[in-house]
């Protein structure tokens, strides 16, 4: 959410940036709402305000005087209008509270203007796509991967996008999932494990709410969301909390299961583990300091980085745009890794910072040093990774003449052994 007086002392500012994301966001009716309900405000507190006043001449006057009998009745009047006029302030309250909502995050500066996903900008480049296995192709073409991992039974459990992980298959996610929890705790990050359904709250909190319902799952009975990604739960582990600045900054990760029903996805870029309704993934949080929020930024990207390093897998990183950074972020990196198979990028991590828009929805605050007063602190998050994507790049990048996967030295302890099977 966005600091009100920004919106009422420089809304040009947040106009620039509904426009620099490419939004249709009616920015003068959320400020004619504010506006009614600061007006509404007013003449309340001066009715609050009439209406003391008369109490206090009541108090002075003899009971059942004829003036007193006149302070009565003018009593009952004022309060009969305090009390409607409380009422339409709670409801434009309400109604400015959600408009509010609608307003995206300011982009950060350096962000680069753009409205497609071809506008990003590269920012860096890892390893060598020319040297992945001669013998690359696709990891769905691959001779028996239905017998690891089977779409088919998945399909029939659920529906498409769940599939089942079978023997090694299921292993080798296992391995990767430990890999990564394991790198994310020497980088100083403490490892949790949260719930993995939420209250609308805490999706609200995060910025999920009210911009992507369509792509949450939701239980009927409860109104709980199965999480689209750890950083929903994670982000709301500190809400309503005020912590001490010595204690920033606060580092976790987790790995859960993540939800997501991908409304409206087709095509090639769907096959396989390419994009799944269910899937592994460990994220990286971070709660900072304001004055050392892109510092910050910059270790999470590197953090995520490193791991597909260590697997000996080529990537880039790109900046995004500002009309592919998404509703709630002021800056956001995607790395994404060479499937030589498909001979194409694959995302695998977003490394997002939100500064203050997540932890003003959530109150989240630490008590400055220097004044002794809260301030909100800045969150950030990214993946450290996503399990598919990484998967079916290992498996194309390093796949033999003979139908087996070399497993990446890194992953070997592991996964217990240095070849994949399909057999």
């Amino acid at each position: 959410m966005l600091d009100p007086k920004l919106l009422r002392e420089s809304p040009d500012i947040v106009r620039a940036a509904i426009a620099k994301k490419h939004l249709d966001v009616d920015l003068d009716a959320v400020l004619a709402l504010d506006a009614g309900w600061r007006a509404l405000l007013q003449e309340v507190e001066q009715l609050r305000s009439a209406q003391k006043a008369t109490n206090n001449d009541m108090a002075r006057l003899p009971k059942g005087s004829p003036e007193f009998q006149a302070k009565v009745g003018e009593m009952k009047a004022v309060s009969a209008k305090v009390k409607e006029r409380e009422a339409a302030l709670k409801t434009a309250e309400e109604k400015c509270r959600v408009a509010m909502l609608a307003l995206p995050n300011i982009p950060h500066a350096s962000v680069p203007e753009g409205r497609t996903p071809e506008e990003n900008v590269v920012f860096s480049t890892h390893g060598d796509p020319a040297g992945a296995s001669p013998h690359a192709r696709p990891h769905y073409e691959i001779p028996n991967f239905k017998n690891l991992f089977d779409f088919d039974r998945g399909a029939k459990v659920t529906g498409a996008g769940f599939p089942f992980y079978v023997g090694d298959g299921a292993r080798l996610v296992r391995a990767l999932l430990h890999f990564f929890l394991d790198e994310a705790g020497k980088a100083g990050y403490t490892e949790v494990n949260p719930p993995i359904f939420v209250n609308a709250a805490s999706a609200t909190a995060v910025g999920q709410l009210p911009d992507k319902e369509g792509m949450m799952y939701e239980t009927v009975s409860d109104s709980f969301y199965a999480i689209p990604t750890a950083e929903t739960p994670l982000t709301n582990f500190f809400r309503d909390e005020i912590l001490e600045e010595t204690a920033l900054p606060v580092y976790r990760c987790a790995a859960t299961p993540c939800f997501r029903r991908e409304a409206g996805s087709y095509g090639k870029d769907v096959r396989g583990l390419n994009r799944l309704h269910q899937f592994d993934k460990v994220e990286l949080l971070k709660w900072v300091h304001p004055s050392k929020s892109y510092e910050e930024h910059d270790k999470l990207r590197d953090d995520a980085g490193r791991l597909l390093q260590k697997l000996g897998l080529p990537y880039r990183v790109l900046l995004m745009c500002g009309g592919d950074l998404g509703f709630a972020q002021a800056k956001k990196y995607d790395i994404e890794v060479w499937a030589a198979g498909q001979k194409r990028w694959l995302e695998v991590s977003s490394c997002s910072n939100f500064e203050a828009f997540q932890a003003r929805r959530a109150q989240i605050r630490f008590r400055s040093k220097e004044t002794g007063k809260p301030e909100l602190v800045h969150t950030l998050n990214g993946s450290g990774l996503a399990v598919p994507r990484v998967l079916a790049a290992i498996l194309e990048n390093n796949l033999q003449a003979d139908g087996t996967v070399k497993i990446p030295a890194a992953l070997a302890p592991y996964f217990g052994k240095d070849t994949l099977s399909f057999a």
